[in-house]
């Protein structure tokens, strides 16, 4: 599935919360549960993304010409937002993760929703993500 069909698939998964506070809020956190944890092997100051709010961990992988990404934090509305992006990002090819535009994070509001401190680790982790992908691109 390409990243823009991800991303359609969980804006019309959004659209059945009426609510940001009592309901989108609340999906989020019910999908960061539903993340399987890191490797404890990355759980070191390594694999830490500098700059986040919480300690939050990275690790990708590159198989068969796809990026496969391990993201795991302390934080359930980090969690959260780890898993959504995963489900957009994980096994894709380099170069279309680097060109993604992640509108469904506007769409299903959840930049606007965050305190500035939650957004700015949202880009962290967004920017970590496109980095490494750059990456492997120069690998293939």
């Amino acid at each position: 599935m390409s990243i823009q069909e991800i991303q359609e698939e969980i804006i019309s998964e959004f659209k059945i919360f009426d609510d940001w506070l009592n309901n989108k809020y609340k999906h989020p956190i019910e999908l960061g549960k539903n993340l399987p944890p890191i490797d404890p092997k990355y759980k070191t100051e390594e694999y830490l993304i500098k700059g986040c709010q919480v300690e939050t961990w990275f690790h990708a992988r590159f198989k068969d010409g796809k990026v496969f990404y391990d993201i795991d934090t302390k934080s359930l509305v980090i969690r959260g937002i780890i898993a959504l992006l995963i489900r957009v990002l994980s096994g894709q090819q380099p170069e279309d993760i680097q060109n993604a535009d992640l509108y469904f994070i506007d769409e299903i509001e959840l930049r606007e929703n965050f305190s500035p401190t939650r957004e700015n680790s949202l880009w962290k982790l967004v920017n970590q993500i496109k980095q490494n992908a750059m990456r492997y691109a120069k690998t293939v």
